[in-house]
């Protein structure tokens, strides 16, 4: 496999294609007065899960771009400190930063400039951005299966 082979599976995974849903799918057409909704035996919100998804994403990326980033605290600074949304444009603004973001992580991927292999100069021993790449992917699905286990049980989800 050649390097631009792999950024094609590597951009793939990015974009939640494959055996699961996408990012838009986990959040299109759910009710807003929803967002804020934790089932019993569910220790998440859609805000919560939606907001922790947007600030890992960007965490990673800028980790992966910026000498200069500095991480927020773990695990606190990764989690919004509200189940629910402060407003309606909180949750708008927060999509559009992941959405921006996911874009963002797939362009740095797919520049032909980025080294996929070579060590990140400003990161820990083994980091690379192949690696942070595929961490966002990993993290995403994770919690995007995450987003249809609370929609289905908040009863806001269809397989169909």
């Amino acid at each position: 496999m050649n390097t631009e082979q792999l950024r094609e599976h590597v951009l793939f995974l990015l974009r939640g294609r494959g055996a699961h849903a996408d990012f838009d799918q986990a959040i299109e057409g759910l009710p807003k007065d929803l967002r804020g909704a934790k089932p019993a035996g569910i220790p998440h919100t859609p805000w919560r899960l939606l907001e922790h998804l947007r600030i890992c994403q960007w965490d990673i990326l800028e980790y992966s771009r910026n000498a200069a980033h500095v991480s927020p605290d773990f695990p606190d600074g990764l989690w919004p400190e509200t189940d629910a949304p402060p407003s309606e444009a909180a949750w708008d603004a927060s999509v559009a930063a992941f959405r921006n973001d996911l874009q963002a992580m797939q362009d740095l991927v797919r520049d032909p400039a980025t080294d996929l292999f070579a060590p990140i100069p400003h990161g820990q021993e083994g980091h690379t951005i192949l690696r942070e790449a595929l961490l966002v992917a990993d993290h995403n699905a994770y919690h995007i299966g995450q987003m249809i286990v609370l929609r289905r049980a908040l009863g806001a989800w269809s397989d169909e």
